[in-house]
């Protein structure tokens, strides 16, 4: 499930969720560093970066390699580069998320989850009424942002702030492989059935979260792309409709959006994007491109 919990932390959820505590701990720097590749094929010699989307304040990830890529790339290519417009995603979330008629969030479970869901909700700090408003993803992506509270991460600490701020320093264009819409389309489009296994998960992981946050923290700072992958094998596994849906359709959409590409982009996907099957850097190999681990 950490890949989809990734896709939670890089969407609308922690646009809610201000960086907290007054004096958070002194945060680790980057050992090896985050996970860098040089992507090749024909006129196309960029990069394709790993990111996390939510970090605590004061980690140091920008390596004099991530540094002197971001220097030689032409322009910036992000998942959505509209992402960063809170405004239009709060507005697109609230728009795709909402239906009318919806039964209570109760409802939505199996009888033997209720207690489970009514103590995240309470844990959480909203309530079953609130989320009941919500389509069943909408609802679990506002579970998640609230379970995220003891995690002290902000949007605003992550990684693609720094990112759009150097590109925009420097003169250079920024683009997205696709738009938040799509995004949240990849829930919103879910049956329901899938929308409540996914509501039940997050139920389960809240507890987990910040143990399993720094366990992804720490092997990102390394660059241990093998810890994340194995993160993705423990725990409860992904029903395999919201997988395609959410991960795998979308990175071949990408995949499809890259190909195209000339010159030197730097390109930013979450982590998540770039481990199990049919992850970008894999898609990216079988059409062709040349994939080289750079840090």
């Amino acid at each position: 499930m950490t890949r989809l919990r990734l896709r939670f932390l890089a969407l609308f959820a922690l646009t809610l969720v201000a960086a907290c505590g007054k004096d958070p701990a002194p945060q680790p720097t980057a050992q090896n560093g985050p996970a860098l590749w040089q992507v090749e094929r024909g006129a196309l010699k960029g990069w394709l970066f790993g990111t996390i989307h939510v970090l605590p304040r004061g980690i140091a990830w920008e390596t004099p390699a991530i540094k002197d890529a971001m220097a030689k790339a032409d322009r910036l290519v992000l998942e959505a580069a509209d992402l960063q417009d809170e405004q239009k995603t709060l507005a697109l979330f609230e728009q795709m998320g909402r239906s009318p008629g919806l039964p209570p969030l109760e409802a939505r479970v199996p009888p033997e989850e209720k207690a489970a869901l009514v103590q995240a909700v309470s844990e959480g700090s909203t309530s079953t009424g609130l989320l009941s408003g919500y389509e069943s993803w909408a609802a679990a992506m506002l579970l998640s942002a609230a379970s995220q509270q003891a995690l002290h991460v902000s949007q605003d600490d992550g990684v693609e702030p720094v990112l759009i701020a150097t590109f925009k320093n420097a003169g250079k264009p920024i683009g997205g492989l696709e738009t938040v819409e799509r995004q949240f389309a990849a829930f919103d489009t879910l049956p329901e059935t899938a929308q409540n296994k996914l509501l039940v998960q997050t139920v389960h992981e809240a507890k987990g979260m910040k143990a399993l946050y720094d366990r992804i923290l720490a092997a990102w700072l390394k660059g241990d792309m093998a810890a994340i992958a194995r993160e993705d094998e423990t725990g409860e596994q992904p029903d395999p409709i919201v997988e395609e849906a959410v991960l795998v359709a979308r990175n071949r959409d990408w995949a499809k959006a890259i190909e195209p590409m000339t010159g030197r982009p730097f390109i930013a996907v979450g982590a998540g994007h770039l481990t199990g099957r049919e992850n970008l850097i894999a898609l990216l190999k079988a059409k062709g491109f040349t994939v080289t681990r750079v840090q």
